[in-house]
């Protein structure tokens, strides 16, 4: 409860706090085969029956999406390498790379270090090492509740249902 006074505080002092928000969250994703309406018609007689229509199908493949994204949209996406896991030097390496995205496409938040991190309490997000380097470059961010799904905003618009997930063609390889 008392981080969301403090959220609330913030936000009634400052009216820029919220789109100084950056969120990060990771997801499962899965590989869909997709075949478009043109890709299944074919040639038939008028006396022929229909053809049946294809259905989507989830292949067995899935990769983990790592996320990040403020009021205007996606800051910097990335899908976990095969073989690689999400562990404190993984993430790091993603914190890297979100700090040059940041850079690159939010200017005016990386010219006064204003932007806020808000990421979840994962061991990987909470490591000595991530925790260092963001100390390193005076990165601000928000304190997260240890359990709250409540205050995940991921989870109410950007990964709607966790059981499957189309990735959107703003993501690439």
């Amino acid at each position: 409860m008392k981080v969301a006074e403090d959220l609330l505080e913030r936000v009634s002092s400052d009216p820029t706090f919220m789109k100084r928000i950056v969120t990060g969250d990771e997801t499962w994703v899965y590989e869909f085969d997709m075949q478009t309406s043109q890709q299944a018609s074919e040639w038939r007689l008028q006396t022929e029956p229909k053809p049946k229509k294809p259905r989507q199908s989830r292949l067995q493949v899935k990769v983990m999406l790592t996320v990040f994204f403020d009021y205007r949209g996606v800051v910097h996406s990335e899908f976990l390498s095969k073989g690689l896991t999400v562990n404190k030097e993984y993430y790091l390496s993603v914190m890297r790379r979100l700090r040059e995205q940041i850079r690159r496409k939010r200017p005016d938040l990386w010219k006064e270090n204003s932007w806020i991190l808000h990421h979840y309490n994962a061991p990987s997000h909470k490591a000595i090492i991530v925790n260092e380097f963001k100390t390193k470059h005076s990165t601000n961010t928000i304190q997260q509740p240890p359990y709250s799904p409540d205050m995940a905003p991921a989870d109410f618009f950007f990964f709607l249902n966790s059981n499957y997930h189309f990735v959107a063609p703003v993501f690439n390889r």
